[in-house]
């Protein structure tokens, strides 16, 4: 089958998105696929369409809907999709009506459709093929924060927690990711300078990103949207305990009894519950087990088999 794949352009290099689309197009081809992945689709012969965003990728769902109305269409729900655009843009809901199948990202992201649309969705996890083992230094304890500064991720709600944080018990905290405006730059900059405890490194490359998330503690996931954040299935993979605001994506990836959870924009709570990961050695081991028990779900082998279910139900 050759398969057109529709990754409109993000605001930052190195998105979720950009990852989903890279890995979803291996995975393809290794299952015989032809696949030309582009930000619009140009009009080129396909027997199927993939789209990554429900709003950005509209035009294109629009236009391959109407040049071959009974060819599968696959629609891919990001996370301002769940649980923004849907609610608010036509477009983005038009993509919906129009697609052959819906693809979420966790099961949680099922509960934000209407149950009429529920039928033809999927749930697919991402995955990671990360090698890298879970080594964080002894003589401190390191929590990271992962993902490119913007306003649906709260990045510094970590970094306000810390100044919750007793001094004495020897944590730091490092933030990787882009800043996507000049003010969030700032931001981090400022905080540089007023948490010694705080380093902002920017963007890295993946690699590097995962080697230095190898490399921590505790990830934090503050996010107020997410669709199924592929750090989390990294974190997991590697055997990262993960600190994640209570919202719909991260309880879909971690499960609804998952104990290292925060109330969203809550850093005290999130104050509380690193200084107790730091501290209380059950606790730690507790959140330990609790990602490795999710990590099989975020397996490149589940999420190729996954895709390979979606397109036999299309034929």
């Amino acid at each position: 089958m050759k398969i057109s794949m529709v990754m409109p352009a993000g605001a930052a290099p190195r998105s979720g998105n950009q990852h989903t689309a890279g890995r979803w197009a291996k995975f393809l081809r290794s299952l015989g696929h032809r696949v030309a992945v582009a930000q619009q689709w140009d009009g080129a012969t396909a027997d199927a369409m993939i789209a990554l965003h429900a709003r950005k990728s509209s035009w294109s769902v629009e236009e391959f809907h109407h040049s071959h109305p009974h060819r599968p269409l696959i629609v891919v729900l990001t996370g301002t999709d769940l649980y923004r655009d849907i609610r608010t843009h036509p477009a983005a809901r038009q993509s919906l009506e129009l697609a052959s199948r819906l693809v979420v990202l966790q099961p949680a992201g099922l509960r934000e459709l209407p149950k009429r649309l529920r039928a033809k969705t999927r749930v697919i996890f991402q995955s990671s093929d990360t090698r890298v083992r879970h080594r964080p230094p002894r003589n401190r304890f390191r929590v990271a924060v992962v993902g490119h500064l913007r306003e649906e991720k709260d990045p510094f709600r970590a970094v306000i927690a810390l100044g919750h944080v007793p001094q004495p018990t020897g944590i730091e905290l490092v933030q990787l990711g882009d800043a996507l405006t000049p003010e969030m730059a700032g931001i981090a900059r400022r905080w540089m300078q007023r948490e010694p405890r705080y380093r902002w490194l920017g963007s890295k490359p993946h690699a590097d990103a995962l080697r230095r998330l190898a490399a921590s503690h505790l990830l934090v996931v503050s996010s107020v949207m997410e669709g199924g954040a592929n750090v989390i299935c990294e974190a997991s993979r590697i055997g990262v305990p993960i600190l994640a605001s209570r919202v719909s994506g991260n309880i879909g990836m971690l499960g609804a009894g998952y104990p290292g959870y925060f109330p969203l924009f809550d850093d005290l709570r999130l104050a509380r519950l690193i200084d107790r990961a730091a501290t209380d050695a059950d606790f730690y081991r507790r959140l330990k087990r609790a990602v490795l028990a999710r990590s099989a779900l975020f397996a490149p082998a589940a999420e190729r088999r996954a895709l390979a279910l979606l397109l036999q139900g299309l034929h």
